[in-house]
């Protein structure tokens, strides 16, 4: 995942989604380099609902973990949640994430810790 329209900053609401992803991902390049894990303000990300990591990331030695990925829903901060498989690859993370359930939720990319 790699995509300036990803990004938590980014403001342009154009109703993406990510229905249909699943498997194990990396936020990389103009998305950042992680998950946000603070509520994410609405209509960021390029979606309408903004996902973000409620919880800490893994360190290494945790190895993969179990999370919960919430989307901001109008002001409820964790509308909609997911379980979803983290893991610290010493240098980045990696996010096994299930498909959005329609548009528009989409995970969110940071470069804030």
């Amino acid at each position: 995942m790699n995509s300036t329209d990803r990004k938590v900053t980014y403001t342009n609401t154009e109703n993406l989604c990510d229905e249909g992803l699943t498997g194990w991902y990396r936020f990389e390049g103009e998305a950042g380099t992680r998950m946000p894990t603070t509520c994410v303000e609405e209509s960021r990300c390029g979606a309408v609902y903004s996902g973000w990591l409620y919880g800490n990331h893994p360190t290494v030695a945790d190895g993969i973990v179990g999370r919960q990925v919430c989307f901001r829903e109008f002001k409820n901060c964790c509308g909609t949640n997911y379980n979803i498989n983290v893991m610290n690859c010493t240098s980045y993370y990696i996010y096994n994430l299930p498909s959005t359930p329609g548009c528009p939720r989409r995970y969110c990319g940071t470069d804030a810790p």
